[in-house]
């Protein structure tokens, strides 16, 4: 019988790995998909399918479909929709990388890599500006109502966002409160926080359904940059198109306050099937 990716309601680990590949133009990509399937450990590795691959494939998986490139009132929120998307996981990243090698050797030419970011987990959950990420989570029977479908197969929004968090520690501490609706210091929301607000521009309870996903998103930095790898579960696309859509401005015209200290950098949607037989079962997209 099937069951979701075990990853998907597994908490942050202390380190991961997310790698997003693209599909060559004129390549098969069926041998080096099933090939990837046979290797990937559902216990340490989540397995993404993305909606080009999917059409590559000739097959159909209903509710998905590319990421949405959004432009808002002053802000932009870019699609790169890729092909397969991994996070691993693992206690040290040698043997996180050792996994990241082995599925790109298994994918073979037809595949390259078009993101490959290393994750942490900073503090006790936080983001890198010191704020708790994921407060609203659900938990137990919730958190598989509201990321696990019915197939037990499961659909994830991932965005990378480049934060500026020096510019934001310079602001001062309400300010900064205001921005996130919270403080910081004890992590309760602000009676008084401001519509641009993130805990009101993204207040899943407050949308007409329900809109709460399961996120477990991680902290990276790199040479470049630094910032959070937004990663929310949902039992359908729907729930997080709906939340980004607000905080993009595109319901009312106030944007959600994150977008003055970080921008998203990368977007993707994929499509998470279920574990049948200790193995990712690709049997719904004809592997």
């Amino acid at each position: 019988m099937a069951s979701p990716q075990p990853l998907v309601l597994a908490p942050v680990p202390a380190t991961a790995r997310s790698v997003t590949f693209t599909l060559r133009a004129a390549s098969d990509p069926r041998a080096g998909l099933a090939a990837l399937a046979a290797a990937v450990q559902p216990a340490m590795t989540v397995l993404g399918l993305g909606a080009p691959l999917v059409t590559a494939l000739g097959a159909e998986v209903p509710g998905l479909r590319a990421f949405p490139a959004l432009p808002g009132p002053g802000v932009h929120v870019p699609s790169t929709q890729g092909a397969v998307w991994l996070l691993t996981r693992g206690a040290d990243r040698g043997a996180v990388d050792d996994r990241v090698r082995r599925a790109r050797s298994v994918l073979g030419d037809a595949y390259q890599v078009a993101d490959d970011v290393e994750l942490f987990k900073y503090r006790d959950g936080r983001d890198l500006t010191g704020y708790v990420d994921g407060t609203e989570n659900p938990t137990d029977e919730a958190a598989v109502e509201a990321a696990i479908a019915a197939d037990g197969s499961s659909f994830v929004a991932v965005q990378r966002w480049a934060h500026d968090v020096e510019w934001f520690a310079r602001l001062p501490e309400q300010e900064r409160d205001h921005l996130f609706g919270r403080r910081a210091s004890d992590n309760e929301e602000l009676d008084d926080a401001p519509d641009y607000a993130h805990v009101k521009r993204a207040a899943q309870e407050s949308f007409e359904p329900e809109a709460f996903m399961v996120r477990r998103s991680m902290p990276y930095i790199n040479r470049r940059e630094k910032g959070l790898l937004f990663i929310a579960y949902g039992e359908s696309l729907d729930r997080y198109e709906r939340v980004l859509r607000r905080m993009a401005g595109l319901d009312d015209g106030i944007v959600d306050g994150l977008f003055r200290f970080s921008r998203p950098a990368t977007g993707s949607y994929y499509w998470c099937p279920p574990v049948a037989g200790g193995r990712v079962d690709l049997s719904s997209v004809g592997l």
